[in-house]
């Protein structure tokens, strides 16, 4: 019998990859397309050491105290809203993301969406798919420019810099920003970015990117209130997380001309769909996909695979988020 720490991988993910697991540790792997529900995740984590996450499995108290071998969760994704953090610091159970490695394919994806949600491009496809293009017009599918357009982001964290960097420096916009602690003035000048309270942001912004991190105090920090003072223009993009906007109140929004348009590659109770936002034409939906890229999701995975490694050899973990557990645990 092998004296090796056992892990699990939750999700599959590049073969490739899980094999530089193999020398060090027992591997259970999840060999299916589907998430594990929360009681398969807890039997299949018994005996286990570590376990490799994404941004869907719960690792809650329920789940931890039934795991009482679980020292380390490697997640793949940056948001970790996912876990609860104290209850992981409370058992001494370190917990690692993955930073940096998604930042400019997520930005790419975000500027991709906001420019197809102000061009109008998924309405016209559909119109086109449909046969009901039979003639040309000046005004049909007309939206809105980017370029020299104002550009607000709501979450100035290093996503939000990349997509501020694609806006103001590819397409000459107007950079306002909206952030808890605002950036040093030498992260602002090449940017041309300029702080501004919240309600400003929304009253300004020609286009709105949401980047802020899900928590309880972000919850549905975009609702009916703050749709209601954003130009009958203007069009919002979330390529964050679900919850940060209500979205019963945008598809309502968006039905009644409050906001001109949305793109959306995150959603409340994901992978459900609030059924009103597919009977909308003016937005756009993904399926939480901003990061989605072969480089970028095999950087994350990688990631992921050399925190296990690290901390269960002995190591310092490369990106912790909790490293107060690491004290707890000795």
């Amino acid at each position: 019998m092998s004296n090796k720490p056992k892990v699990l991988v939750a999700r599959k993910t590049f073969d490739d990859i899980v094999d530089r697991l193999r020398p060090h540790f027992d591997v259970e792997c999840n060999e299916g397309e589907g998430a594990w529900t929360q009681d398969e995740l807890i039997a299949r984590l018994q005996g286990k050491a570590g376990v490799y996450i994404t941004g869907t499995e719960k690792i809650d108290a329920k789940l931890l105290d039934a795991c009482p071998e679980l020292r380390v969760v490697c997640s793949m994704a940056v948001g970790y809203n996912n876990v609860d953090v104290p209850a992981c610091t409370q058992r001494g159970v370190l917990l690692t993301n993955a930073p940096d490695v998604l930042t400019e394919t997520t930005a790419d994806f975000g500027f991709a969406l906001m420019m197809a949600t102000a061009r109008r491009i998924t309405e016209s496809e559909h119109f086109l798919r449909r046969g009901e293009w039979k003639s040309w017009s000046v005004t049909m599918f007309a939206g809105a420019d980017v370029h020299g357009a104002t550009l607000g982001i709501l979450g100035m964290g290093r996503i939000g810099q990349a997509i501020a960097r694609r806006g103001a420096l590819g397409f000459g916009m107007k950079v306002i920003y909206h952030n808890r602690s605002r950036l040093a003035a030498e992260q602002e000048a090449p940017l041309g970015a300029r702080w501004v309270e919240k309600d400003e942001l929304l009253q300004q912004a020609d286009h709105l990117v949401l980047v802020l991190p899900y928590s309880p105090s972000s919850h549905h920090a975009i609702g009916e209130r703050e749709l209601k003072l954003m130009k009958p223009t203007a069009t919002l993009t979330n390529v964050a997380r679900g919850g940060i906007v209500d979205d019963a109140a945008l598809a309502r929004a968006l039905k009644a001309g409050t906001i001109a348009a949305a793109g959306l590659d995150v959603f409340e109770g994901e992978p459900s769909v609030h059924p009103e936002l597919l009977t909308v034409p003016n937005v756009v939906l993904t399926p939480h996909i901003a990061s989605a890229s072969i480089p970028t999701r095999r950087a994350m995975a990688s990631l992921a695979v050399d925190n296990l490694i690290a901390v269960l050899s002995g190591g310092k973990p490369l990106t912790p988020v909790n490293p107060e557990a690491i004290a707890q645990a000795s």
